[in-house]
């Protein structure tokens, strides 16, 4: 095996699972294009008593299929199941065969098996604990085939209205909402309406603020590595460079191309995607093992597979490479890249899908520019020495910074998901302990006493270990329930102070109270006290809106305004909690698609998209009790100042119609 095809062996191994790790958000991403050759189903149902429901499936169109039916388990797994939303809802076994069945030979199994013999028919009795919903939503799971083909576990959703079921009477849109007409101009416009040269422009702007984000800068250290072990000369770093470059925009610019085929993506997928606590999950453990491998655990390289697919030889192998690394850096940024690509697509939806394709082909341009330059001259780190050098301080120093990004995305799936596990002074705890951790390996504490090479300790070295020390000492504070634990410089990057083992934070005391979650009882609370609402749709992993909470809400002037003159309800969009099944509903949205509200966060989004054309948070709107709109919206805004002005308009606006 040649030095060459000795660094393409596996990227955390030899097996292919990691591989699979990185490309699954991508993939659900892009695999959205159902099957439109499956049998079609309708479901009924009927009452039998309070709470007491049959169900009947009919599939009387099985598209030349044949259906198997359900009193069998063909390998193992039964021929039909059907799975409800809500664990409130129980499905009574067995499943009662309406239709003919006749016996066939499957050749996959090699066994005799029952289909249905003309239309399948079948029911199923479901009993409903507590309030009975007005629909019932669910999954049916089913098998066909025909001939030697066998497709089991087939999915049905379906949504069936039940006899006497009541209604959450909610519907996200608001008639008397008009926020293009509010009663003053001030606050933020919409990015609507903008020619195509624009919203590249405005990518090209995302992307560079994308570039600054934590989640981006950890990947140079990768990027350095791989191009400086696969450019032996100028001429191919340069290829390799553009290649690299260009695939990064050619991957943002296809994240858009669901939009121009499948009307049933949601222009919220990204900000979806970004606060999911799985997909944080899946990050916390990239960033881990890569943590791991600066340490020198293992080498970071390419997966042998990937390149053996590619071609064995180095040109074809290269561009493989190129192209995994390009997708690499995608994939692991996305949790900071997202929201802020998300802001950006969703004032282009309605605009149709080429603003969408416009502004992340500008934005991808931007994120890998930089990049490109960056690895054109890869020989630099060559030029310098290895064997004790400061680079091998570099990787250990970026393997610390890279644990406390991975403390960051668990604590973003822990905030979504409220475990309780990582609160703010854990998650603080554990930055002191890595940050202290970095101060002693700057220092020398750390290295061996029977290594060969002992290293010395530079001036960069003391430098940094001094920061870092310093840094150490500056997050103490934030352990303690006191005043000076407020960490400004780290504002919105802590869980908020909320979220703390202290049942009653004082710097959580001084913001806005009571703060309510509850729309409706805000409205009920502001026509009783005859006071404007202010609503801030946020998010338990959003960044912007805890700085916001932390230093422009207690702003004297903005806490008093908001402490006095307005009621304030926070509307967490990425909330997972399940609402109570009557509540849940399927509405159309204003570009004429059905979607499902099932959490609480479903619908404090559904709201936000309907009535103020955003899906990004931090948003800001101050309306009337009987909802309707003073202002425009305000988003970020570190500005307290600026932040008071618009609550001022707010109220200015609220006193002079009344």
């Amino acid at each position: 095996m040649t030095a060459h095809h000795s660094e393409m062996k596996s990227l955390f191994g030899k097996k292919s699972f990691f591989l699979f790790l990185f490309s699954l958000p991508l993939y659900a991403l892009l695999y959205s294009q159902s099957n439109q050759n499956e049998p079609l189903w309708v479901v009924e149902s009927k009452k039998k008593g309070e709470g007491y429901y049959e169900l009947q499936f009919l599939c009387s169109d099985a598209k030349g299929w044949e259906i198997y039916t359900p009193e069998q388990s063909p390998g193992g797994v039964p021929a039909v199941s059907i799975a409800f939303e809500d664990s409130l809802v129980h499905a009574e076994m067995p499943i009662r065969i309406n239709g003919q069945i006749k016996k066939i030979k499957n050749t996959a199994l090699d066994t005799l098996l029952n289909v249905f013999d003309g239309p399948a028919d079948f029911t199923i009795s479901v009993r409903i604990k507590g309030i009975v919903p007005e629909r019932l939503t669910g999954s049916l799971f089913y098998t066909y085939g025909k001939n030697d083909e066998y497709i089991p576990s087939a999915e049905y959703a379906f949504s069936v209205p039940l006899e006497g079921g009541v209604s959450g009477g909610w519907q996200p849109r608001v008639s008397s909402l008009d926020i293009s007409r509010p009663l003053k101009n001030c606050g933020d416009d919409e990015a609507v309406n903008k020619g195509l040269l624009t919203v590249f422009l405005l990518g090209i702007l995302g992307g560079f603020i994308a570039l600054l984000t934590p989640c981006v800068f950890p990947m140079i250290p990768v990027t350095v590595t791989f191009f400086t072990k696969k450019s032996t000369d100028r001429k191919k770093g340069i290829r390799n460079a553009v290649l690299y470059g260009f695939f990064i925009f050619l991957i943002y610019t296809l994240i858009t191309v669901p939009f121009h085929f499948v009307e049933s993506t949601r222009s919220e997928i990204f900000n979806n995607i970004s606060t999911n606590a799985w997909v944080n999950l899946v990050f916390f453990v990239i960033f881990v093992v890569f943590a791991l491998s600066f340490f020198g655990l293992f080498e970071l390289t390419l997966p042998s597979s990937l390149a053996n697919l590619a071609g064995a030889r180095s040109g074809i192998a290269d561009l493989g490479g190129i192209f995994f690394m390009a997708l690499t850096l995608v994939i692991v940024s996305f949790s900071c890249t997202g929201p802020i690509l998300g802001t950006l697509l969703v004032g282009q939806l309605r605009e149709g899908p080429w603003p969408l394709t416009f502004g992340a082909a500008g934005f991808g341009l931007a994120l890998s520019l930089p990049f490109a330059l960056f690895a054109m001259f890869p020989r630099w780190m060559q030029s310098l020495p290895r064997s004790g050098s400061w680079m091998q301080t570099l990787k250990v120093v970026l393997g610390f910074v890279e644990l406390g990004l991975a403390v960051k995305f668990f604590a973003n799936a822990d905030n979504v998901k409220q475990w309780g596990i990582m609160k703010r002074e854990i998650f603080i705890g554990a930055w002191i302990i890595i940050s202290l951790l970095t101060t002693l390996y700057l220092f020398g504490f750390f290295e061996k006493k029977n290594e060969k090479v002992i290293r010395r300790l530079s001036f960069m070295s003391v430098f940094f270990g001094i920061l870092f020390g310093a840094f150490t000492i500056y997050l103490i504070p934030g352990l303690f329930n006191s005043k000076s634990a407020k960490l400004k410089w780290l504002s919105g990057f802590p869980p908020p102070f909320s979220y703390s083992i202290y049942p009653h934070h004082v710097l959580h005391a001084k913001g806005v109270n009571p703060i309510m979650n509850d729309l409706d009882a805000a409205m009920e609370k502001a026509k009783k006290e005859n006071k404007p609402v202010l609503i801030d749709f946020t998010g338990w992993a959003c960044v912007n809106c805890r700085r916001m909470e932390e230093k422009v809400w207690t702003d004297y002037e903005a806490d008093s305004l908001m402490r006095t003159q307005f009621v304030v309800v926070s509307l967490y969009v990425d909330e997972r909690r399940l609402l109570p099944p009557h509540e849940r509903i399927t509405y159309t949205n204003s570009s004429g698609k059905e979607e499902r509200i099932l959490t609480v966060g479903d619908k404090w989004t559904a709201f936000q998209k309907e009535n103020f054309g955003a899906v990004s948070q931090p948003q800001y709107a101050i309306i009337t009790p009987d909802f309707r709109a003073l202002t425009k919206t305000k988003f970020y805004t570190p500005d307290a100042g600026e932040f008071t002005r618009w609550l001022t308009c707010g109220l200015e606006a609220y006193r002079a119609m009344k």
